[in-house]
């Protein structure tokens, strides 16, 4: 914008970006294609703001991350919650849902009445 003689501010461009930043969001979302039907479910501990915290993510079999949860605990309400948002948000109903050993994502598939879905995977030590 420099070369063409217009002079731009910083707040200028804060103000775009509040303005247009939730369209061009909104176009790219649209335009990304719709992710496998096959869905891994996991979750890792660690520390945020010296807190240990578990982030709950949610990947489709070709490796496209489909959605994250940061959660203060392990338990079937952090996966219920992860299960609901992952079903209201994608456009595709699940085929197949493979988990980790733990036990949460059993019980929340089950209050889903999705359990006929649930992989899970056996963890190595």
């Amino acid at each position: 914008m420099a070369q063409r003689g217009v002079d731009v501010s910083y707040e200028t461009v804060r103000c775009w970006t509040i303005k247009f930043g939730p369209l061009i969001a909104r176009r790219l979302r649209k335009l990304r294609p719709s992710p496998s039907p096959r869905w891994h479910l996991g979750e890792m501990v660690c520390l945020i703001g010296g807190k240990r915290m578990y982030p709950w993510h949610a990947v489709d079999d070709e490796g496209e991350v489909l959605d994250l949860v940061v959660q203060t605990r392990r338990d079937k309400a952090a996966a219920l919650k992860l299960l609901q948002r992952q079903l209201r948000n994608q456009p595709v109903t699940p085929e197949a849902i493979t988990t980790d050993g733990l036990a949460s994502y059993g019980a929340a598939l089950g209050s889903l009445h999705l359990r006929h879905l649930h992989r899970p995977k056996e963890l190595r030590d």
